[in-house]
């Protein structure tokens, strides 16, 4: 059930109509009902796993939590043995713990990972938002360990947390914390609030459809036939750029979908995108794409694995033997290097994304590393660096590495990706760019080249739509509110181009494409 059809449509009215009249009073239950039937729609009985997932995790942080209040109960008790009755709380409390990470991400691993990598399918589909759902649910479950707030004592109040349909497509992944308030809340309609949602959806419908799904069968045709490696590093590069703007725009243009959708029924989930291609470095870059993702590996990886006691004493060695810089950096290198592993395999455990991971992971340690000797280097060339000049270097230089990145990511043959690297630098042909688009693009991917040269024509100006709505909130400005309060003419304008670009982009393709994160 696409966004945009008029089933989900109907769908979307009859949920907000019920939300806000009959249920006004109790909306959790209108809000899990709905996500059970959108879950149910669209992905039929694997409802199951999402079931087992909120019920496993459900139980055993109750769990956890009884094995906190057995504690406080043995500690006030006359004579009682402080120390053992904390170990004996501890015990119980990573018993749930390991109990819950181990159903969960045994389920995630076996669908997503065991029948990839060993060929024992058992014709099982990969469910809708399973590593987005996983992931969310076991955040909870951590947090309960940790004591960061009481466990839900009630199982549907929980299932929709897990299940809310906004974010089962591809995020973001929210807290417990954040959601449960808004979930238990009641909310009344909003009219500046409808505005700011139905113009974010109309602007994620535009890059979703005007320019993902416009660019999806060039790339294709430029890496999926079996020969990018013959490709000459002019079409290699065209092909990256298009992927770059093809990902992002289906990927933040589905967030913006969602996070208008979720806010039209009174629930804020947090931006999952942030300018990312306005960053300034890798590690910047990362902090601004797939927010929640990031946050969530830096919270639940980075930090724990990078406080342990093995790193400290490590890193107290690193610090006597190469100084205090090195000694310092080198546990947060180790640990980034490790969280982009993890975030490689997340995507798949193909070898070319196992290499994307690796790739950033070094970068950032690397940049890291080499902070003190960056400055020097700067210093001695008396670079200004708070200059426009050096600001705007740094961007371009961010969005080259970036991309170098997307090699790995895009060219599933990994030893593809690494030919098209390396022609990139060493057979490049310029001059061929005009033939090579000729003969590959207009040619290929449709019988008549005028479809797609309109096709790319849509994306282009659907992305200068894009690059300005980002360079305006880059600048801090509220572009709901500009656009507010703009001139009638420019502000129906604007309207009227996106809906013309979204609408549009259906003559140009015959069917839509899914979501790219669709099944992460």
């Amino acid at each position: 059930m696409e966004f945009y059809s008029l089933a989900f449509i109907i769908f979307l009215a009859v949920v907000m109509l019920a939300n806000y009249t009959i249920f006004k009073k109790h909306q959790w239950i209108c809000l899990l009902a709905a996500s059970l039937v959108f879950y149910f729609m669209v992905g039929g009985i694997h409802v199951i796993y999402i079931l087992v997932t909120s019920l496993s995790i459900w139980l055993c942080g109750l769990g956890i939590e009884k094995a906190a209040l057995k504690y406080r109960a043995l500690r006030k008790a006359p004579g009682a043995d402080r120390k053992q009755a904390k170990q004996v709380m501890q015990r119980g409390k990573r018993v749930f713990l390991i109990i819950g990470l181990a159903v969960n991400l045994g389920i995630l691993c076996y669908l997503k990972y065991w029948e990839a990598l060993f060929d024992t399918s058992l014709g099982l589909v990969l469910p809708l938002g399973i590593s987005f759902y996983t992931f969310q649910s076991i955040s909870y479950l951590i947090d309960m360990y940790d004591d960061k707030y009481p466990a839900e004592k009630s199982y549907p109040r929980f299932l929709l947390f897990v299940s809310w349909f906004p974010q089962l497509i591809q995020g973001p992944i929210g807290r417990f914390d954040a959601l449960k308030p808004q979930f238990d809340a009641q909310h009344k309609p909003d009219r500046e609030k409808f505005g700011r949602a139905l113009l974010l959806i109309l602007f994620g419908l535009m890059k979703k459809y005007a320019v993902a799904d416009m660019l999806t069968g060039d790339i294709a045709v430029l890496f999926d036939g079996g020969h990018a490696a013959e490709l000459p590093g002019c079409l290699v590069v065209l092909g990256i750029l298009l992927y770059s703007a093809q990902q992002y725009c289906d990927f933040s243009g589905g967030i913006d979908i969602v996070l208008g959708i979720s806010s039209l029924l009174g629930i804020e989930l947090s931006p999952n995108f942030r300018q990312p291609y306005f960053s300034v470095s890798l590690a910047d870059f990362w902090r601004r794409w797939h927010i929640s993702l990031g946050t969530w590996m830096r919270d639940y990886v980075f930090y724990p694995f990078a406080l342990l006691k093995p790193m400290h004493k490590f890193s107290v060695w690193a610090s006597k033997k190469f100084g205090t810089h090195i000694g310092r950096a080198l546990p947060a290198c180790i640990a980034n290097i490790l969280v982009f592993l993890v975030v490689g395999i997340w995507h798949g455990p193909q070898l070319h994304y196992v290499m994307w991971g690796l790739y950033n992971g070094l970068v950032i340690a690397l940049s890291e590393l080499l902070a003190p000797w960056f400055t020097s280097l700067n210093t001695f060339f008396h670079i200004r660096t708070d200059s426009r000049g050096f600001h705007i270097f740094r961007i371009i230089r961010t969005f080259i590495i970036v991309n170098i990145g997307w090699y790995f990511d895009r060219i599933y043959d990994f030893r593809e990706s690494f030919a098209c690297l390396a022609h990139t630098f060493t057979d490049f042909r310029i001059s061929y760019l005009p033939e090579g688009f000729s003969n590959t693009i207009l040619n290929q991917t449709n019988s008549n080249p005028k479809y797609t040269l309109s096709a790319l024509g849509i994306a282009a100006i659907s992305l200068v739509v894009v690059f300005c709505v980002s360079f305006m909130k880059e600048k801090g400005i509220d572009v709901y509110s500009r656009f507010k309060t703009s001139n009638i003419v420019l502000r129906f304008g604007v309207l009227y181009l996106m809906l013309f670009l979204f609408l549009g982009s259906f003559m140009m393709v015959q069917n839509a494409g899914g979501f790219m994160y669709a099944n992460f």
